[in-house]
């Protein structure tokens, strides 16, 4: 059967209606000498052949296990119980697209319903949606939702520099032609100059918790002072962190965006991650993404249902304040998955290992002749690194003598930071790998 299975009389039926004689026809206004190129393509393979192609291919690629890994940034190589993966590949979840029938989709909605009161209670904010691509999607889109409750008369976003340069990337690309302007990631370099751009136009201002830098802001008051301005507050945080440290909620934020990558979902070369939002109930909504609900059916039962929101965000682009239709629901289920399997006790091990290792790592470093570590502020589990050498020849280093994936290059991003290391140290690093790192940058160095 070919990829259309449609007969030669379907065909002629449907190039008879729209008044063409052949279906090359339809590519008139291509280029003649770009039209059906011959393709160089090997000859079909049996399912052995395949096999053993597809075998080799992979021997060349690399994985993370193959490696200690200390570069973060934004992803996280966290440990994944195995049960993630057996559960979230289910075929009612594994291919399950969309709950729009509640009756049918009973399981994929309470599925979606526990992953947002997790949440949550992680957030400590009232409502979460399911779900945006990833991080930056969630920043992106909660600059839209801070618009809209301004009505459109408040068009200033205040950027912390210290939020990660990728996602102020993408919001930038997503509000171009908005005329929304974005100020102090240029020029604002600590929480009181990020407070004293505040003004009557001020729509949002956005911080991280911890920041890019993997430092821990004190925030304690932050969110009175937005609200003075007639402004929302958006804080980007780290979902492992806030078993550890206190909630954006309990700062007073208004809505709480990062992403879910940390949360049983693997490197995975960069995606598909998982962008969360979390609001206050005010805001729910203006928020895009799905908002499950628990309710009763006419026989009493609890059933789950698609809630709060209008369903012209799903269906009615022209009506919507957001372009998103569907959710990460795979993603936002290995979550859930994540969530239910560690419990409070185990995700906040989970902080717990990050931060003591991380500070293991950053004593030892430190005390290296030519490295400096930055301990200006706390840090959870990223710390900065000044090194005696350009970051790129030190990791071309690591990587081909030790094995090591090293940090992250800060000058990339941050001109004043130029010879200075982002290094992430999460549970995976056992101590044998962080003295590794350490013996391995002292012999750089010499």
């Amino acid at each position: 059967m070919t990829y259309i299975p449609h007969t030669e009389s379907d065909r002629r039926a449907m190039l008879d209606a729209i008044g063409v004689d052949s279906i090359e026809a339809l590519f008139g206004a291509v280029p003649e000498q770009y039209r059906f190129p011959h393709l160089d393509i090997p000859g079909p393979l049996s399912e052995m052949e395949v096999m053993a192609e597809l075998r080799g291919l992979q021997a060349i690629n690399a994985s993370a296990q193959d490696y200690s890994i200390f570069l973060g940034a934004g992803a996280y190589n966290h440990f994944v119980p195995s049960a993630v993966n057996h559960i979230l590949l289910r075929g009612e979840f594994y291919t399950a697209y969309t709950p729009y029938q509640p009756e049918i989709s009973q399981g994929t909605l309470q599925a979606i319903f526990e992953y947002q009161s997790m949440m949550c209670a992680l957030t400590g904010m009232e409502a979460a949606n399911a779900s945006h691509y990833d991080g930056a999607t969630s920043l992106a889109e909660a600059v839209i939702v801070a618009l809209n409750e301004g009505r459109g008369k408040r068009r200033k976003v205040i950027l912390s520099r210290t939020v990660n340069p990728q996602y102020r990337q993408v919001v930038r690309t997503y509000m171009q032609g908005q005329n929304v302007t974005f100020i102090g990631d240029d020029s604002a370099r600590s929480l009181d100059e990020l407070v004293g751009l505040l003004d009557g136009e001020t729509a949002l201002l956005v911080v991280a918790y911890p920041n890019f830098l993997g430092q821990i802001e004190d925030l304690k008051g932050l969110a009175d002072k937005v609200h003075a301005a007639g402004a929302l507050l958006a804080i980007v945080a780290d979902p492992i962190a806030l078993a550890l440290f206190k909630t954006p909620g309990e700062l007073g934020a208004d809505m709480v965006v990062g992403d879910g990558q940390p949360l049983g979902i693997p490197l995975s070369f960069g995606g598909p991650y998982l962008g969360f939002f979390a609001c206050t109930k005010k805001l729910v909504r203006k928020i895009s993404g799905r908002i499950i609900g628990e309710t009763q059916d006419n026989r009493g039962q609890r059933a789950f249902v698609m809630t709060l929101r209008p369903r012209e965000q799903d269906i009615r682009r022209e009506k919507a304040s957001s372009n998103i239709c569907t959710n990460q629901g795979l993603m936002s289920l290995s979550a859930a998955i994540y969530l239910s399997l560690m419990g409070k006790c185990g995700l906040s091990k989970v902080a717990h290992l990050c931060y003591q290792k991380a500070h293991y790592a950053a004593q030892q470093i430190d005390a290296l002749d030519g490295f400096e570590v930055e301990f200006g502020k706390p840090f959870f589990k990223e710390f900065v690194v000044r090194c005696p050498i350009p970051v790129d020849e030190i990791n071309a280093y690591l990587l081909e003598e030790w094995g090591i994936i090293g940090g992250y290059d800060l000058g990339r991003d941050y001109p004043e930071m130029k010879d200075c290391m982002l290094i992430a140290v999460t549970e995976m690093n056992t101590r044998e790998e962080i003295d590794a790192l350490v013996e391995a940058l002292k012999e750089v160095a010499e």
